[in-house]
């Protein structure tokens, strides 16, 4: 299975700490937080990951390059601007295949082994749930005692930013911007999305302040 990490977002409510460096490079526990990531996705078998890159995507490109200093392969896809999640993982088909993958906000941190996560057999799509943050006291979806994801329901969760995805999901769009979020709430109709519920470890790395708890937590 190959792993997509999104990572071509401009990074606004990280500022100033973004206005030079781009996020998936800012440094957590004395490593940047996308390698966090890779070393995560390597422990779990996958080795071939695909990483889309718009702002600084240089900076990105050069401090990781073809992915082997950190034992994987790494493919770019180069947006000349951010074409939004679906937009990017569209334009990223041709290097992700035909097959499910792992989708990974690169603004997160999580402690999932991705290796545990059940196939998606007929579903569009698999979302990783967490318990709602502070910050995000509302949730996102309902996950039933079936273990489908719906987008109305009570109690709710939090989208942890990790998933796998069947590429149909979005192979018939027209290239170019658009948000993923849509497609999933019409696969959630359709019945088409399943969902884990994580009770471990997980961090939404949005703003310094939980950047720097996170940097805490971790050398803690």
């Amino acid at each position: 299975m190959k792993a997509m990490i999104l990572a071509a977002g401009l990074g606004t409510r990280m500022r100033p700490l973004t206005d030079h460096c781009p996020k998936p490079l800012l440094p957590v526990a004395g490593k940047p937080l996308i390698v966090h990531h890779l070393e995560r996705l390597r422990e779990a078998g996958i080795t071939e990951v695909v990483i889309n890159v718009s702002y600084r995507a240089e900076q990105i490109v050069a401090a990781l390059g073809d992915g082997r200093d950190h034992g994987l392969s790494i493919a770019w896809s180069h947006e000349d601007s951010p074409l939004e999640t679906g937009g990017g993982i569209r334009q990223a088909l041709p290097l992700l295949g035909s097959a499910p993958f792992l989708l990974v906000n690169g603004d997160v941190w999580c402690d999932l082994d991705p290796a545990g996560l059940p196939p998606l057999g007929d579903d569009l799509a698999r979302l990783v749930l967490v318990d709602n943050p502070d910050h995000h006291p509302d949730g996102d979806f309902h996950l039933d005692a079936a273990g489908r994801v719906h987008a109305e329901g009570e109690p709710r969760l939090t989208f942890a930013g990790l998933s796998l995805l069947d590429p149909a999901l979005v192979a018939d769009q027209a290239p170019g911007a658009f948000a993923l979020a849509p497609l999933l709430r019409r696969a959630m109709d359709a019945g088409r999305v399943g969902g884990h519920h994580h009770r471990g470890a997980w961090v939404d790395v949005g703003t310094p302040e939980r950047l720097a708890e996170l940097d805490r937590r971790l050398r803690g």
